[in-house]
């Protein structure tokens, strides 16, 4: 697989807390949103968020922790490629990761 994030695909991921793995998600989930009007760099943010959800559930860190990983993965698939049958948006999502970014913040 080729990443679009190569440093952070060879290891650098995995040193990164929970939080701040959300937290980067998050940051391009709202890329998504931005890129909306722009189909190749909407495609390229989704590919981009996908791959650090990809990263993310293979982190043996948290793997009795995924569940919920892979629900908002899930949520974020069904809205971007599915029928939307959990009836949520995108911005949404980015309020569930805003969260985690502004708690990345303060513990800087």
């Amino acid at each position: 697989m080729s990443f679009q994030h190569q440093d952070l695909a060879k290891g650098r991921w995995f040193e990164f807390s929970l939080v701040e793995q959300l937290a980067n998600i998050g940051s391009e989930i709202n890329r998504v949103i931005k890129a909306k009007n722009y189909q190749n760099r909407y495609e390229a943010a989704i590919l981009r968020a996908l791959e650090l959800f990809e990263l993310t559930i293979s982190d043996e860190r948290w793997k009795n922790r995924n569940k919920e990983i892979l629900r908002v993965r899930e949520i974020f698939l069904d809205i971007v490629y599915g029928q939307n049958q959990y009836e949520t948006t995108l911005e949404d999502l980015d309020k569930y990761f805003f969260y985690f970014a502004l708690a990345k913040k303060l513990k800087s």
